[in-house]
């Protein structure tokens, strides 16, 4: 009996181990900007490598903000890894500035893009790995996009928009407040002029804050169904149908204006990448839940597209 429970012990462990040594994982400054997490699949001498885009405002490389903890981006570095494929994962630059107490209040859209391309360029000098893969979420698809344009393998979109942030910001205030979308459009405007306005309702203060008029409007010299086209390479579009921010219509449109792309909507998945089965108030109160699970078809999805 006690031969048995030593073998039974010496296997478990063993199995432990096994599991442990499964994928490694390490912390990694690309630059003074950017930070992130490195997770490398073990038995493998030359994986295909996810690089992870989070999405608007100061996301961190887990996919986490100041009172939203979710782990999305965590979860789905994690996951992709557990299928031999290396990922990283970064801290926007401007979550790095906070943790610093200095916010460069001058930040545009295009540093986003410097930063997704620095990270690129790093992986491919180090020549560890087979192919590179881009991996946007939300806002991080179009940074993504702009960034894979002849470095990347592949592209692939979550959750990204098919319309100019402009676009996307006027169809939501039709849907949701209507009473202000002619004064939305008044700013636009404005900003696609190059000029800068105080002349809005204090409700859109956080959509046109003088301090991020410049980034809005850097933000929305960029057409994604335009942008899109410009990729000569293999691409993967994502979207779910419980997706609160960003519809599946969003996705169609990317889908039709590419060549090279394929299109996957995902059945109840929302925008923080995990299944709702109920209503509005479950799904946003999952965005302060780290205990789901990710969907299992959108890591399907993106383990079939890249191996």
């Amino acid at each position: 009996m006690k031969l048995k429970l030593l073998l039974f012990l010496f296997t478990s462990l063993q199995l432990l181990n096994a599991q442990e040594k499964q994928a490694s994982e390490q912390n990694l400054s690309i630059n003074r900007f950017i930070d992130g997490t490195l997770i490398l699949p073990s038995g493998i001498e030359k994986p295909n490598l996810a690089i992870i885009i989070g999405g608007s405002g100061p996301t961190d490389r887990n996919g986490n903000q100041n009172l939203l903890k979710n782990n999305a981006l965590k979860k789905l570095a994690e996951s992709i890894s557990n299928n031999n494929i290396a990922t990283f994962r970064y801290d926007k630059r401007v979550v790095k500035q906070i943790r610093q107490g200095i916010i460069d209040k001058n930040i545009v859209f295009d540093d986003f893009v410097t930063d997704a391309v620095s990270v690129i360029d790093y992986f491919k000098s180090t020549k560890q790995f087979n192919k590179i893969y881009i991996v946007g979420h939300s806002q991080g698809s179009l940074v993504g996009m702009l960034a894979a344009k002849n470095r990347a393998d592949g592209f692939i979109s979550i959750a990204g928009a098919g319309q100019s942030i402009d676009k996307v910001i006027i169809e939501q205030l039709e849907k949701t407040a209507p009473m202000f979308t002619e004064d939305a459009k008044k700013v636009f405007q404005t900003l696609s002029e190059g000029k800068t306005t105080e002349d809005y309702p204090v409700a859109l203060a956080s959509i046109f804050n003088k301090d991020i008029q410049g980034f809005m409007a850097n933000w929305m010299k960029y057409d994604p169904k335009e942008e899109i086209k410009n990729l000569q390479l293999p691409i993967l579009i994502i979207n779910g149908t419980k997706d609160l921010q960003v519809p599946a219509e969003e996705a169609t449109i990317l889908n039709e204006a590419s060549n090279n792309a394929s299109l996957v909507i995902i059945d109840k998945m929302n925008h923080v990448l995990v299944p709702i089965e109920g209503d509005d108030l479950e799904n946003s109160k999952s965005y302060n839940e780290s205990f789901r699970m990710l969907s299992p078809k959108l890591i399907e999805a993106i383990t079939d597209f890249i191996n």
